[in-house]
């Protein structure tokens, strides 16, 4: 059989590099879970079985924000990842994190009325936007030092030092 080393005993290794990013996708995982679980109990509540998807204004709101979070979830995930191999895990994490909490926010607000979602939604829209903004720097500053053998990145951080 083939010998499986853990991330621990290979340093260096992708796990240990991405190991914040993995942890935040699984938290992701965790609160699709717990959205889905919401609508299952509100269709108890409220006496809507499947596959109908229309019913009184409070199942309605539990339905759309756990559709609405499950629509964008492929998003921010391959966003994240591609934030955390190309500018920093750290950063890719953190933001992934304030992410998942702007979501169960708007999750919350949204369960409750249909403007209690504005405000989650738009700084989960601006976590969103600032991951796609810097899985792109990333991504052309590591085509940039590919093909050019430049870092801008290294040399904006070598320039913000002084």
């Amino acid at each position: 059989w083939p010998q499986f080393r853990s991330a621990s005993r290979c340093p260096g290794a992708m796990q240990d590099q991405m190991v914040y990013v993995a942890a935040v996708t699984v938290l992701g995982v965790l609160e699709q879970g717990y959205f889905s679980l919401q609508v299952i109990y509100a269709r108890r509540k409220y006496s809507v079985s499947p596959p109908s998807i229309t019913g009184p204004p409070e199942f309605e709101r539990v339905f759309r924000a756990q559709a609405n979070c499950s629509e964008y979830f492929p998003i921010f995930i391959t966003i994240m990842w591609v934030t955390g191999l190309y500018f920093s895990q750290a950063v890719a994490s953190l933001c992934g994190l304030l992410y998942l909490i702007g979501r169960f926010q708007y999750f919350q607000g949204y369960s409750k009325s249909a403007l209690g979602r504005l405000a989650p939604l738009y700084f989960s829209a601006k976590m969103l936007w600032i991951l796609i903004g810097l899985s792109a720097t990333g991504i052309i500053n590591y085509m940039c030092r590919l093909n050019l053998g430049v870092d801008f990145l290294q040399y904006l951080m070598g320039f913000l030092q002084v």
